[in-house]
């Protein structure tokens, strides 16, 4: 048996979430090493051609915010790209884009390739030792000082579409299954998930005339900090919308005991949040039709996504079912849809730094633990490698808490609650959403990255652009404008009523009606502010009282989560608590008091309970 040197942090799989953890902990000066079944799949895109979307478009900009590569490498490959949920407050707007999904493999695997310390290698790992050494299919064994785990869908995975079953992991690359059992020979609790994808069609035998067109964004916004709309700028391609009908659906009734997911071939748990078309149609019976995105999957191909159908339904079946739709009459399936089923672990096992609990230096990421999406994935890939390179260099932890970002309320959700269905992060998840917006995500993070992965130039231009915003929001505040028929002509055009006095710019900007750019012409003083600081300007400045009701709501949070649990500490020792309490204390063994409240079947009085013992304690 070979053993190879040794290295800082080996990374186990080169998906989104493992690819974010090698470069994070080759960036701060680690020897690192990646393991893929496959170079091809690298930050491959098994499923939907995109990245980012309502609650997912803010994770993107955090990892930015952060110093990851996500955001960066679809600014490079997108092919079209929208702002969603403009219709609404800015704290659920979402930046979307369609990916060139072959570009966006490609461009992130030669990031990994040209990064110093960082080596990419293609074998599968079938065994860890308790050393946390890993063992590949050849018996050569890999020693390290840390371990992260970023198997995606591989492990134990299974794909089934009707009555065929394969055992095999997506887009039909090899499957893991000797280290699934190496795991569970650790101790490692395992659970089965479930997820899948639609069929993929020719676009030459679609009908696009019968269909709404979806262009992209003429404004141009970048996903990543460092880029701007004009240094991104490129021709976009069109998506298409159209919608199933009650042929689609009755097609769909008369195989449903065909569907794996009806005749009992798939155990896993699929994910509530993104259902299969026949799902939908069974769930939601009084709906007439379901709307179909088709989305291309690059400039140099052909296939089509069918974004809004994904299935498992039989190959002759999924024919009928698809051509059943407006414009896709004459469709010519490429790929056929799938489920696919595969093993990941119960997160309540890890801590927030997504280290486990029982094993020191060894880590977890994406859907390996049991979250669906690729922006989950590569944020908590973000997350692992920090806190891998963090460990192996002897510098602090990163955590991201609740009130600071979605990272911290994913995470929080998983090492706290669990989770038992494929995790989706969702704008409803996050108490502190109108502060947790996309658009300050830098403002919020970035400062925490330093340290880490933010350079003392990038984080020199964020403390350059806080000081523009409360200079400009200083001004405003003191600016007194007269009342002039220039200005009332103004208010009259936006429906505003006339000042007869003197009125204040900032408290203009507060009317639903009105914004800091509209406002433009009675400000003569005005600078020139580049676009992402007015927007933050007019943001602070609208919203001022829910935001200061908000960062009250915050310390609030903050005085709990300051309170500390002993890491030793006995609930068997706690009185009063009840049995569950203290079995579910003393699982997931909470850090703080915040924490704990947030566990499932922990209640206010047990909460009481605890504080009463610590103070005794103190």
């Amino acid at each position: 048996m070979y053993k190879a040197c040794e290295v800082d942090v080996i990374v186990i799989g080169a998906g989104h979430a493992g690819c974010e953890a090698a470069l994070a902990a080759a960036r701060m000066g680690c020897s690192v090493k990646v393991f893929a079944i496959n170079l091809d799949s690298i930050a491959m895109m098994p499923c939907n051609p995109n990245i980012g979307g309502t609650s997912k478009g803010h994770l993107v900009r955090e990892i930015d915010a952060l110093g990851g590569e996500m955001g960066k490498n679809i600014d490079k490959t997108y092919i079209q790209s929208r702002m969603l949920n403009l219709g609404k407050g800015p704290a659920v707007h979402s930046l979307r884009a369609q990916a060139d999904k072959y570009r966006y493999s490609a461009e992130m695997k030669a990031v990994l390739e040209n990064t110093a310390g960082l080596q990419i290698i293609q074998a599968e790992v079938v065994d860890i030792l308790p050393t946390l050494d890993v063992v590949t299919a050849s018996g050569t064994v890999y020693p390290c000082k840390a371990l992260i785990i970023a198997t995606g869908t591989y492990l134990n995975s299974r794909c089934i579409w009707g009555e065929v079953g394969v055992n095999s992991g997506p887009n039909g690359l090899a499957a893991s299954n000797k280290l699934a059992d190496a795991l569970k020979g650790l101790g490692i609790t395992m659970f089965r998930f479930k997820t899948g994808t639609p069929a993929r069609i020719h676009a030459g035998s679609v009908d696009f005339s019968k269909m709404m067109e979806h262009k992209g964004d003429e404004d141009i916004v970048p996903f990543s900090f460092e880029n701007t709309p004009q240094s991104i700028a490129r021709p976009q391609i069109s998506c298409w919308l159209t919608h199933t009908n009650e042929k689609t659906h009755d097609i769909i009734r008369a195989n449903i005991q065909r569907s794996p997911m009806y005749s009992g071939a798939i155990e896993g748990t699929g994910t509530r949040y993104c259902p299969s078309i026949e799902d939908k149609v069974v769930r939601f019976g009084e709906k007439a039709s379901h709307q179909v995105f088709i989305e291309p999957e690059g400039e140099n191909t052909q296939e089509l996504y069918i974004s809004g159908m994904s299935t498992s339904l039989p190959e002759d079946v999924q024919v009928q079912m698809y051509r059943s739709v407006i414009g896709l009459e004459n469709a010519q399936i490429m790929r056929f849809g799938y489920a696919i089923e595969y093993d990941c672990i119960d997160t309540t096992q890890l801590t927030p730094t997504l280290e486990f609990k029982a094993f020191n230096g060894l880590f977890s990421a994406g859907q390996f633990n049991g979250t669906s999406g690729y922006e989950e994935a590569a944020a908590q890939g973000l997350i692992a490698g920090i806190n891998a390179a963090a460990k192996v260099l002897g510098k602090p932890s990163l955590t991201i808490d609740r009130s600071e970002g979605y990272i911290g309320v994913m995470i929080d959700d998983l090492v706290t609650k669990g989770t038992n269905e494929p995790y989706r992060m969702m704008t409803s998840r996050a108490e502190y959403r109108l502060l947790l917006r996309q658009d300050n995500a830098d403002l919020r993070l970035t400062p925490k990255g330093r340290g880490y992965l933010i350079s003392g130039e990038r984080y020199q231009r964020l403390m350059d652009k806080q000081g523009q915003i409360n200079a400009e929001i200083k001004r405003l505040i003191s600016t007194v404008v007269a009342p002039s028929p220039t200005a009332n002509q103004l208010l009259r055009k936006h429906r505003s009523t006339e000042i007869s006095s003197g009125f204040k710019l900032a408290e203009l900007v507060k009317r639903p009606e009105l914004s800091y750019e509209i406002l433009a012409p009675l400000d003569e003083n005005r600078p020139n502010l580049p676009k992402d600081v007015a927007e933050q300007v007019n943001i602070h400045l609208k919203y001022e009282g829910y935001i200061a009701k908000q960062m009250l709501q915050v310390e609030q949070f903050r005085k709990l989560e300051n309170r500390r649990i002993p890491a030793d500490i006995d609930y068997d020792g706690v009185g009063n608590l009840r049995l569950e309490a203290r079995q579910k204390l003393a699982a997931i063994r909470p850090a703080n008091i915040g924490q704990a409240s947030r566990i499932n079947g922990v209640s206010p009085a047990d909460i009481a309970n605890l504080l009463v013992h610590l103070e005794r304690g103190r």
